[in-house]
């Protein structure tokens, strides 16, 4: 008796999100094409920051997206040059039948229809080039240039993960609002977006990491649950992370 509840609530939720995914339609309130992508002037200006950069932004999802999740890029600048090349997966070209995966120049820092970016990992100076070389490599192999699926997986958080299991030098902590990081296609272990620890997911819909970056995360249906200790936070779907202390408290 209850095997079968367990299993209806697992089907009640599946549909749940699939309905939020499939059925929702697009932002009512406004429509992408009106939407800011003005930059937000957090990027170093490459005119006057000649050392090589590297810089991973997240931004709200566009219409009723962003209240579940975020959208994922990387932006990289070698040394001394005049602009900026962004790597990051775009779903709306796989109706054009174009490859997802994008690699263009472009102000790194816009807002992503409207939404202010936030930048999660920023590396830069002695060693960076390095860095940008191997994302560059690391790109090139991406598995899913030419898929996108939403929900799970593969999406640009998918695309962001990937970048950074192999390059873990850019000690990523993805938050918990970016959906699709923890797909790995048929694979059941991987090392944690951050690329350090132990994963085991299955396509992205249940799994946990453990990762002295991530701590300790469940996923249930993409949505990510979980506690981490440097600082000590609480982990929550739409919400992200819900910090306890400050990282140099004592306590």
């Amino acid at each position: 008796m209850r095997l079968l509840f367990d299993q209806r609530l697992l089907l009640a939720a599946a549909f749940t999100v699939f309905t939020c995914i499939a059925v929702i339609p697009t932002d009512a309130a406004g429509s992408w094409r009106t939407a800011s992508r003005a930059s937000v002037g957090i990027a170093p200006d490459p005119a006057l920051t000649h050392e090589a950069v590297v810089q991973v932004y997240g931004a709200r999802a566009y219409s009723w997206r962003g209240y579940l999740g975020i959208h994922t890029w990387i932006a990289v600048k070698p040394a001394h040059a005049d602009n900026y090349t962004i790597y990051e997966v775009l779903g709306w070209r796989q109706r054009r039948r174009l490859p997802v995966l994008t690699i263009y120049e472009q102000i790194p820092d816009r807002c992503w229809f409207g939404n202010i970016p936030v930048i999660l990992a920023d590396k830069r100076g002695e060693g960076v080039d390095d860095l940008i070389a191997r994302i560059d490599q690391a790109a090139q192999n991406y598995p899913y240039a030419r898929q996108y699926t939403l929900w799970p997986g593969p999406n640009s958080n998918t695309f962001t993960a990937w970048i950074s299991r192999v390059v873990p030098e850019l000690e990523l902590n993805l938050p918990a609002t970016a959906i699709g990081k923890d797909y790995l296609g048929y694979r059941l272990f991987a090392t944690p977006p951050s690329g350090s620890g132990f994963q085991f997911s299955v396509f992205g819909l249940l799994g946990v990491v453990i990762s002295n970056v991530e701590g300790f995360e469940f996923n249930f249906l993409g949505l990510t649950f979980g506690i981490a200790s440097d600082p000590w936070a609480v982990k929550l779907p739409i919400v992200g992370s819900i910090q306890l202390t400050s990282r140099h408290s004592s306590n």
